[in-house]
């Protein structure tokens, strides 16, 4: 996924969950969209440099949107709308060969009623459901997921299981966006429910994926596996 004429700022707040406050390179202050819906833990120091690009619609409201931020010199993905394009794009590339070859991709599937799953991968005459959710933090060297208790992930670990017990294959998939997490957990000290059901859903089948991307001003791009740990 490659990028052109990011413009660079300063992180000043975050607020309101989907705006953000920065200070560009002249001095003046400029108010941009924030695509990420989690807490942003660890991310959201004032001063941390940032990168903007600027929407293609003219007449949106907020013209430019956050896509990443620096981290202890590590660029982070933040833009969470881009994330199941990129793990797409590792799968049709063969970064991704967990599942071998696949015949076809299906994004936003129908499991419920209330409930679409973000892949259906098809292989043979196998069905693989995949849930892929975005990483951005890292506590020491660990990569981890969720940043915020989050009820809505527990839900798909909960599909997925289900998935699983009904013939189907399943997996959860972390797309760790920064490259200083050397492996995978889940969040247990902030989301102990979610780390206990990850565990869970693994032991019934479940498979449990975490690659790492390579962030930078000009290209994010999937590279490598992590090892996972799980409690």
């Amino acid at each position: 996924m490659k990028f052109k004429n990011l413009l660079c700022a300063r992180l000043k707040k975050r607020y309101k969950r989907f705006l953000v406050d920065v200070e560009l390179e002249d001095g003046s202050e400029l108010t941009v969209h924030c695509p990420n819906t989690g807490s942003m833990r660890g991310c959201l120091a004032a001063g941390n440099p940032v990168l903007l690009s600027l929407a293609a619609n003219p007449d949106r409201k907020y013209a430019y949107t956050l896509e990443m931020i620096q981290v202890n010199d590590y660029w982070v993905g933040v833009n969470t709308s881009l994330t199941n394009s990129l793990v797409r794009e590792g799968v049709e590339n063969g970064v991704v060969r967990d599942f071998g070859m696949i015949d076809l991709i299906q994004g936003e599937v129908k499991v419920s009623a209330r409930s679409r799953l973000d892949f259906l991968l098809h292989r043979g005459g196998q069905k693989i459901y995949m849930e892929v959710k975005n990483c951005t933090l890292v506590e020491g060297k660990t990569a981890m997921f969720p940043d915020a208790i989050t009820s809505r992930g527990t839900k798909h670990l909960l599909e997925l299981a289900a998935l699983k017990k009904a013939g189907h294959g399943a997996a959860v998939f972390f797309c760790v966006q920064r490259m200083d997490g050397e492996v995978f957990s889940p969040a247990a000290h902030i989301d102990p429910l979610y780390a206990r059901t990850l565990a869970e859903v693994a032991g019934q089948g479940v498979k449990v994926m975490a690659y790492q991307a390579a962030v930078g001003p000009r290209e994010i791009l999937l590279t490598h596996a992590l090892p996972v740990h799980l409690p």
